[in-house]
């Protein structure tokens, strides 16, 4: 059985693995120069090596845009980012990001998508052909290597597009809605996987989502961004479930009712204050 003492607290004396110090994120208009846009303001958010971090909040509000600076992907206009201590100066090289959107590509097998990072960092090909192949394996994929992105379903996408991040065993993992697109038992299949492949090593997650339900069935720690412009962390639970966890029972448990109700209490008004400012928009 696998021990559930909250990965933070075996850690609190290591610097964070990620570390987003009063972060600010202004952009300016492209079409008026003069008008700008503060996506982000004065957010300070920090995952533990080990621990999986949740953000929810509502849509827009900046989710993505906190992801894109852990990755290196996006300077913030104020603030420090922090990877074990260090500061982050261009892309993040100890970061994995499995994006939202579809990122394979088309003229490539299965195989030859989860082996692209790694020949591009000079892998040798035998070697990264053999890894990719263990890989797809630990996904599910064993047999489909020489399959293409539009002959998989989604499912397979996704599990190709896992197999591509974990590849090069990063020590922070990045995922943006990664499952969104999918349907509710892929979703939860996939949910499952990633959980038992996060088990084996515990590296340090920053997940992002709107599923609340999905949040705190994956997490060690949810935080809730509130409503943009501005956006800024309003509420932060400690997600108190044993693990290991298997995604569809763990919601039936009172305590995870009871997680359910006070999260959502805290982003029931983001939720209608993003989706009135939508209407407007």
């Amino acid at each position: 059985m696998a021990s559930t003492e909250a990965p933070a607290a075996a850690n609190q004396q290591q610097a964070p693995a990620l570390l987003l110090q009063d972060i600010s994120c202004t952009f300016v208009s492209r079409d008026d120069p003069g008008q700008r846009y503060t996506a982000v303001a004065n957010t300070t958010l920090s995952v533990a090596p080990g621990e999986f971090v949740s953000v929810v909040g509502p849509t827009g509000c900046g989710k993505s845009t906190l992801l894109n600076i852990a990755a290196g992907l996006l300077a913030p206009s104020l603030g420090v980012v922090e990877c074990f201590g260090e500061p982050l100066n261009g892309i993040n090289k100890r970061a994995g990001y499995m994006f939202q959107g579809e990122a394979l590509l088309p003229w490539r097998s299965a195989l030859d998508n989860v082996v692209a990072g790694l020949e591009f960092a000079g892998v040798e090909r035998a070697q990264a052909c053999e890894r990719g192949r263990q890989w797809l394996m630990r996904v599910g994929l064993n047999g489909f290597e020489d399959r293409y992105p539009h002959q998989m379903s989604g499912g397979m996408r996704k599990r190709t597009m896992l197999a591509q991040t974990l590849i090069r065993d990063p020590d922070i993992i990045l995922m943006d809605e990664p499952f969104s697109a999918l349907d509710i038992q892929t979703r939860q299949l996939m949910e499952n996987e990633v959980l038992e492949l996060w088990m084996a090593k515990r590296k340090a997650v920053l997940f992002i989502t709107h599923d609340l339900d999905e949040a705190i069935a994956m997490s060690d720690r949810v935080v809730v961004l509130s409503a943009g412009p501005g956006t800024h962390p309003i509420g932060e639970f400690v997600i108190d479930l044993p693990r290991p966890r298997d995604v569809a029972e763990v919601r039936m448990q009172p305590r995870f009712v009871e997680l359910h109700g006070a999260i959502w209490s805290v982003l029931r008004d983001e939720v209608l204050k993003g989706y009135a400012q939508q209407k407007r928009a």
